[in-house]
C-alpha cells in the first residue's frame, strides 16, 4: 500500500477515522488517521511542554496543564466536517507517570515522570525487603526509581498529608480521560509499566501493590487494547459533536506505540527509539516463562508481550551537549567521521540508569580526557556512549530473543536530527540499522493498535524506510575496546 509519509485529503480517507493523541516528554501531539493508518491533511496539532527538573532528581509536569493541551488539540482536530467519520480516539503517554487524584477527581499531586529519581532510598529499602529476582519474574520489572512501588513509598515518607489526600492513583493518560470523558481505565501495557501488574494473569499484583503502601481499590480497571470505553460524558459530544459514537481506547505507553509505529511487530525485528529517552524492544507473540535481569517485560494482552530495555538519556544528552559545550558547527560531520582513539569515554547517565544495570543513582562520567580532547571529540564521545548503552541492551535482547536481531528499525527525534549518528549505532551494535523516516511514528503506532479492533479487515499502509547503516568491519576493534572501557569504568564507579 502507499507510503505513510505524505498526508492524504479527507476525501481520500477510508473510514473509520482514528483521532490519535500522543503525550511525549517535550510536547503533546495529535492527528487524524484513516483506517489504513494514513495521516490526514490539516492543521498542525502540537503543544510544546517541558518537565520541571531539579538537581535532587525532580522530574514533574503539571497534569492539568497537559489536560488543557489535549483539549486544545481536540478543538483543532475534532471539527464538524468529521462528524460521523471518527470511530475511535486513541492515546499514548510517556510511561511510568503517576498522578494522585482526590475523591472529587482533581489532581492533588504533580505528575511524576519516569525520570524522577528522588525515591532512590525507597528503592534500596524495597530491595532489602523483597526478592528482586522474584519481583522481576512476577511483574516483568525491576525495583527501580522509574516504577511506582518506590515512588509511592517515597511520597508517603516525604509528604504524608498529600499522600493521604489521594483517593485514586493514575497514570497521566488515565487522568486525561477522567477529566475529559469522565471515566478512567488503563491499558494492559501501561499497567505493566507501573511495576504493579502480574505479568502472567494481567491483573494487579496484590502483594506488590501492598508493598507500595496502597491498595488495589485505588487503581483503575485494566483493559486490553481491544477493549475501549464506549460510554462517555455527555459533555464530550456537546463540545465536540464530531466525536459522537467514538470509542475511547485505553491509554497505552509510548514504548509499545513506538514499536508498532515503525513496523517492529514481527519476532526478531527490533524497534530502536531515539528521542528524549530511548529504548530497544521486540514484540513477542507469547508470554515467556523467564525474564532476563537486565531487561523489562510488559504484557500487552493475553497473547503478546513487549521485551526490551530503556535508556533515560538520549535526546537529553544532545540537549545537554548543545547547552554546555561549544557545539560542533556540523554535528553530523563529527558523527560521520572515522573513530578517533583520542575520543573520551562517556557514561551518559544524566538522570540515572535503567537498562541494563538499573542503577537509579548513576550519574554521567567523562573519562580518558586529555589535553588533545576538543569539544567535537567530547561531543562524539558522549554520543558513542549512548550508542554503547544501546549495545548493552542489544546483547541482552540477543540472549533472550533467540540470537542476533534480524532487523533493527530506528526512529525518533535524534535519529531524524542526527541521522549520521545511526552509523555509530550500527558500528557499536555490529548490526544493520534501518532508518524509519516517518514523522510521529509513536502516534501512528497508537492509531494502529486501535485499528486492530476498529477496522481489522482494512490493509494498512507501510512505514517509510530511508537509509540502511551497515557496520564497518574495520571499526570492530575500536568499538570492542570502547565497550570494554565502558564496562571497566561502569564497574568501578556505578553502584
Amino acid at each position: 500500500m502507499a507510503s505513510t509519509q505524505h498526508k492524504i485529503s479527507p476525501s481520500e480517507a477510508i473510514d473509520p477515522l482514528v483521532l490519535g493523541l500522543d503525550v511525549g516528554s517535550t510536547a503533546s501531539r495529535g492527528g487524524l488517521y484513516d483506517a489504513a493508518a494514513r495521516p490526514l491533511e490539516g492543521p498542525k496539532a502540537k503543544v510544546p511542554h517541558a518537565f520541571t527538573t531539579a538537581g535532587d532528581g525532580t522530574s514533574e509536569i503539571d497534569a492539568d496543564a497537559v489536560v488543557d493541551e489535549i483539549e486544545q488539540i481536540l478543538e483543532v482536530l475534532a471539527t464538524p466536517e468529521f462528524k460521523g467519520r471518527i470511530g475511535g480516539v486513541a492515546i499514548d503517554t510517556f510511561s511510568a507517570s503517576l498522578v494522585g487524584v482526590d475523591s472529587a477527581g482533581h489532581a492533588v499531586t504533580p505528575c511524576y515522570t519516569y525520570a524522577d529519581s528522588r525515591c532512590t532510598e525507597q528503592v534500596r529499602e524495597l530491595r532489602e525487603e523483597l526478592d528482586e529476582a522474584q519481583v522481576l519474574q512476577r511483574t516483568g520489572t525491576r525495583i527501580h526509581s522509574s516504577y511506582l512501588p518506590a515512588r509511592l513509598r517515597w511520597l508517603a515518607a516525604t509528604d504524608r498529608a498529600r499522600f493521604d489526600a489521594v483517593d485514586r492513583w493514575m497514570s497521566l493518560g488515565e487522568y486525561i480521560h477522567l477529566r475529559i470523558i469522565g471515566t478512567a481505565v488503563i491499558g494492559t501495557a501501561a499497567a505493566a509499566w507501573t511495576g504493579l501488574l502480574d505479568r502472567r494473569t494481567g491483573a494487579w499484583d496484590e502483594a506488590i501493590v501492598a508493598a507500595s503502601g496502597i491498595d488495589v481499590g485505588s487503581l483503575s480497571p485494566i483493559h486490553d487494547p481491544d477493549d475501549p470505553v464506549r460510554e462517555v460524558s455527555a459533555g464530550v459530544v456537546k463540545r465536540w459533536p464530531a466525536l459522537a459514537g467514538a470509542r475511547w481506547y485505553p491509554v497505552i505507553g509510548d514504548g509499545l506505540a513506538a514499536n508498532v509505529g515503525v513496523g517492529a511487530t514481527a519476532e526478531g525485528t527490533v524497534g530502536l527509539s531515539a528521542a528524549t529517552s530511548g529504548a530497544m524492544r521486540v514484540l513477542l507473540h507469547q508470554i515467556p516463562e523467564q525474564i532476563p535481569s537486565g531487561l523489562w517485560y510488559y504484557r500487552v494482552d493475553a497473547r503478546r508481550s513487549l521485551l526490551g530495555g530503556a535508556l533515560n538519556d538520549v535526546g537529553r544528552v544532545v540537549t545537554w551537549l548543545d547547552a554546555t559545550l561549544r557545539a560542533p558547527d556540523d554535528p553530523g560531520a563529527v558523527l560521520a567521521a572515522d573513530p578517533d582513539p583520542a575520543t573520551p569515554s562517556v557514561l551518559p547517565y544524566l538522570s540515572g540508569e535503567r537498562s541494563t544495570g538499573w542503577a537509579a543513582g548513576a550519574r554521567a562520567t567523562i573519562t580518558d580526557l586529555s589535553a588533545t580532547a576538543t569539544a567535537d571529540l567530547i561531543y562524539r564521545g558522549a554520543m558513542e556512549g549512548v550508542a554503547l548503552s544501546y549495545a548493552r541492551v542489544a546483547d541482552s535482547l540477543a540472549g533472550a530473543a533467540g540470537g542476533h536481531a534480524r532487523q533493527i528499525l530506528a526512529a525518533g527525534r535524534v535519529a531524524a536530527d542526527l541521522t549520521p549518528w545511526l552509523q555509530v549505532v550500527a558500528d557499536a551494535l555490529d548490526a544493520d540499522v534501518r532508518h524509519v523516516t516517518n514523522k510521529r511514528t509513536t502516534l501512528r503506532g497508537t492509531v494502529l493498535l486501535a485499528l486492530e479492533s476498529l477496522a481489522p479487515d482494512v490493509e494498512r499502509s507501510e512505514p517509510d524506510i530511508g537509509a540502511t547503516f551497515a557496520p564497518v568491519p574495520a571499526r570492530r576493534g575500536y568499538y570492542d575496546e570502547r565497550a570494554r572501557r565502558y564496562q571497566e569504568v561502569y564497574a568501578a564507579l556505578v553502584r
